[in-house]
């Protein structure tokens, strides 16, 4: 069985994006796209809408065939270590879904696709994903099709994003995604913007890319179609 390799970013901004950029440029040289996981608000004051040169060089990548996945819309005011989509109501969820969807509407990003801050998404916010339009939910151990209701099999191996950043979890994770790969599963591989500058880093994220390509692996993004079976492929 042939394996898949998706591949994602989370924490694009003004201030990550020459370490996000290049580190897709690396990924594009290993033929491997990614998927880009955007919030419109990030904490720092941070606005997608008031960065253009973040927008276009999303809009840019996403015309070279990356996936955009909206995640969250406004992690700047969620309490420390608590994602926030993790613990909301149906409601409320849906009101933060709406405001994201708006947003990245505005800026022609819109999406079908949810990935929650943290990876934790509550009862209520799967529940409304689906209310307001959304097909597909990433979360850490599997990736739902909200509309068929089917799932494939794979969890999220990463660094930050609520991933230890130990050289013994660069370690593990390289390891990891050698096993998935090798088995034909799903490698879900994910690195939080802010920890790309950090060497080690960077080479276990493209060091468990490239063991994952060796054995097999397809790349892939997050996407869902609607003729067929949804897969993150």
């Amino acid at each position: 069985m042939t394996g898949r390799l998706i591949v994602s970013v989370s924490g694009i901004s003004d201030q990550t994006l020459p370490q996000v950029a290049s580190f897709c440029d690396a990924l594009s040289a290993r033929g491997v796209p990614a998927s880009l996981l955007v919030a419109p608000r990030l904490p720092g004051g941070y606005r997608l809408d008031a960065d253009p040169e973040t927008v276009d060089w999303l809009h840019s990548r996403r015309d070279g065939g990356d996936a955009v996945l909206l995640h969250g819309y406004d992690q700047a005011a969620t309490k420390a270590r608590r994602g926030e989509f993790a613990e909301l109501g149906a409601h409320e969820a849906k009101l933060r879904l709406m405001a994201a969807d708006r947003v990245l509407e505005h800026l022609g990003l819109r999406t079908r696709l949810f990935a929650a801050p943290g990876w934790a998404a509550s009862h209520g916010a799967v529940k409304a994903l689906p209310q307001c339009g959304f097909r597909l939910l990433a979360g850490p151990g599997e990736v739902s099709d909200l509309v068929r209701g089917r799932s494939d099999r794979g969890r999220v191996l990463g660094v930050g994003e609520g991933f230890l950043t130990d050289p013994w979890w660069c370690r593990l994770l390289v390891l990891s995604a050698e096993r998935v790969a090798q088995r034909g599963g799903l490698a879900r591989l994910n690195v939080s913007a802010r920890r790309l500058p950090i060497p080690l880093v960077r080479k276990a994220m493209l060091s468990a890319v490239d063991v994952a390509l060796q054995n097999g692996c397809e790349p892939a993004v997050y996407r869902w179609e609607a003729g067929r079976v949804a897969r993150a492929a």
